[in-house]
């Protein structure tokens, strides 16, 4: 495959399993379509045409001629400068990579992270929060997050591989969407009888979530008992970054029992007590692998080698089939 076509299955599948919808998406595209029409001089010379297309800041082709063959990846959680010597220093001793492919945003992609937090609260008002209080509580925290990410050597990496003559990309929300959906799929199929023990123990069926535990990094209970009861369980992994407080008493007023993470802040944690929330956290490198894995599967359907690191769990679901 080509390098472009690579991105563009990237983001089709991120549309698939956007938890808004397709036609949701597309009228945020068109949207995007009409704001480029009123831009003019300066301001329209520096947007981002992938924005057209793309409704996800946080996933681009950060280096790279776009016509590259694709027959190896080199991808992983966290790829930064350290990986890309590393990918380097293996081309240097004869394996194959031609592209590396980072999960977590690098280059503009972290610098835009911020814009991709919008679908929190979508998901919220499925789950019974009104879109209004949710667009104003996610409001604060995402000035929050693009303030943080700002002072951030954002092109570090990017200079790395340009330098390096590395083609690089990042897949952020795509691969998130993928196992939000899958997850959400698999507890709804369970329905609302199970205990917080038997969540546990239902992430441990995904060999992902198994590999962490026997590292110390698997599912954990982090508010709540085991024998306590989930209710309605969200599965809370795509939106970018953790989201506010604030949502955390709303989801539990609209009726949501447990929330399923990679990961929670310690203020956030502390809110779901006050709100007699449950809390699960399924594990961040491991939640992130299933994700990637959904989406390399695809590309392993093509005959592209994919050469895992930096935290990714590989587990191939095209050779069980």
């Amino acid at each position: 495959m080509k390098l472009e076509e690579i991105y563009d299955l990237a983001i089709s599948a991120g549309i698939k399993a956007d938890p808004r919808g397709k036609r949701a998406v597309e009228a945020l595209l068109k949207k995007e379509r009409q704001a480029l029409d009123k831009l003019s001089g300066p301001d329209k010379e520096d947007y981002d045409s992938d924005r057209l297309v793309n409704p996800f800041a946080d996933t681009r082709v950060l280096n790279g001629d776009p016509k590259t063959e694709v027959k190896s990846i080199f991808a992983g959680v966290d790829m930064e400068t350290q990986e890309l010597l590393l990918a380097d220093r293996l081309k240097g001793r004869g394996r194959k990579i031609d592209l590396v492919m980072a999960h977590h945003p690098e280059g503009k992609s972290l610098a835009a992270l911020a814009d991709v937090m919008g679908v929190q609260a979508d998901i919220w008002h499925t789950e019974g929060v009104p879109i209004n209080i949710g667009e104003a509580i996610l409001a604060v925290r995402q000035a929050e997050v693009m303030r943080g990410v700002l002072p951030l050597n954002h092109q570090r990496s990017v200079d790395a591989a340009r330098l390096l003559d590395i083609p690089f990309m990042c897949v952020h929300t795509p691969c998130d969407n993928l196992v939000n959906a899958h997850l959400q799929k698999h507890f709804d199929r369970k329905g609302d009888g199970l205990t917080l023990e038997d969540v546990v123990k239902e992430l441990k069926s995904f060999p992902e979530y198994r590999c962490a535990a026997r590292e110390n990094a698997g599912p954990a209970i982090v508010v709540g008992k085991d024998k306590r009861r989930a209710g309605k369980i969200m599965v809370d992994m795509t939106g970018g970054t953790g989201g506010p407080a604030e949502a955390i008493s709303k989801l539990a007023d609209a009726g949501v029992g447990t929330l399923v993470g990679m990961h929670i802040s310690e203020k956030n944690r502390e809110e779901a007590e006050k709100s007699n929330l449950n809390v699960v956290i399924a594990g961040h490198d491991a939640s992130d692998s299933i994700g990637m894995n959904l989406f390399v599967d695809e590309l392993e359907k093509k005959d592209i080698e994919i050469i895992p690191c930096s935290g990714f769990i590989r587990v191939s679901r095209t050779k069980k089939k």
